[in-house]
């Protein structure tokens, strides 16, 4: 059985998203908006549990709101229950007659079947949502990061006139993840990999400024993300694909200490954004920036052709 699968089969989905296993997909989009909201990782920066709640939390929306997933993790969840069941009734005596080694085993090896059948099928569902992506976690996800981005932006400009000497430029690292994984020479198919394919992958972590799949060597990427925080739950969290896994390491800004205070943005920051010099100035520093990792990418893929 795969870690995905374990993971899953530990949670109370639930109870996560505190509803009923009869709610509607739209009962169980609107649950996960108001717990996702309270936890997101940009709202509570000094909670290093967020992160993982907001993960587990996603991992609830995707197999709940897809019919085939929901139905095999309901399920397990009503196997456990009929187990539970059964021990709360054995009374005294059907104990007693349970030591009977024959029965015992018999009835073991039936139940042992049941669940492995019922737990691979479980497993399938979550390789395929993997391999697929969540359209529904993405659309949710994004309302999420919306909302967050116009409350941050309300506090921001109350803070523009009160505090005019707080527009300190935060670094201009941006967090940049490098992608490895095997690909055969002359594969069409990139092992799998495009850039649209990895893209839809990494997106449910948060925001992903650009891909870039490399055109020398194949099995190469790097991908760079809006936030640090996006960028550390994609390298703890994704593995890609099953048959075909990712390798991924930290290429830029990767944080030292209290990765959780790089998360949020400095007091007054928006506001140096909304001047126009500025704006224009960042967004050709981005371009430089993308094009010197480009340059990077290209080199290392000449080295390794040649030593190979």
């Amino acid at each position: 059985m795969s870690g995905k699968a374990k993971d899953i089969l530990q949670l109370d989905l639930y109870g996560l998203l505190e509803i009923t296993n009869t709610a509607t997909a739209k009962e169980i989009k609107k649950a996960y908006r108001k717990k996702a909201l309270k936890c997101h990782p940009d709202k509570n920066p000094d909670n290093p549990k967020a992160a993982e709640l907001f993960h587990q939390l996603s991992q609830a929306l995707e197999v709940l709101t897809d019919a085939a997933a929901k139905a095999a993790y309901d399920q397990v969840c009503a196997a456990k229950k009929r187990a539970e069941e059964r021990n709360n009734k054995l009374d005294a005596k059907r104990k007693k007659i349970k030591l009977d080694l024959e029965e015992r085993e018999r009835r073991a090896e039936a139940q042992t079947q049941d669940e492995v059948q019922i737990t691979r099928t479980l497993e399938e569902e979550i390789i395929r949502l993997r391999e697929e992506g969540s359209r529904q976690l993405e659309e949710e996800q994004k309302l999420i990061r919306e909302q967050i981005q116009r409350e941050r932006e309300e506090q921001q400009n109350i803070g523009d006139y009160s505090h005019p000497s707080s527009n300190c430029s935060r670094s201009k690292v941006t967090p940049k993840l490098k992608l490895k994984w095997k690909c055969k020479k002359d594969d069409v198919t990139n092992g799998g990999y495009s850039q649209e394919f990895i893209l839809k992958l990494l997106q449910k972590y948060g925001d992903v400024s650009n891909v870039i799949v490399s055109t020398k060597k194949q099995g190469s990427a790097v991908v760079e993300f809006a936030t640090v925080k996006a960028a550390e739950l994609a390298v703890k969290n994704e593995s890609g694909r099953s048959e075909n896994p990712l390798k991924i390491l930290w290429l830029e800004g990767q944080p030292e200490v209290d990765p959780a205070s790089q998360f949020m943005p400095a007091q007054g920051s928006l506001s140096n954004e909304r001047d126009y010099e500025s704006v224009v100035m960042m967004k050709m520093r981005q371009a430089a920036e993308r094009q010197r990792l480009i340059q990077q990418m290209q080199e290392e893929d000449e080295e390794e052709g040649a030593k190979s």
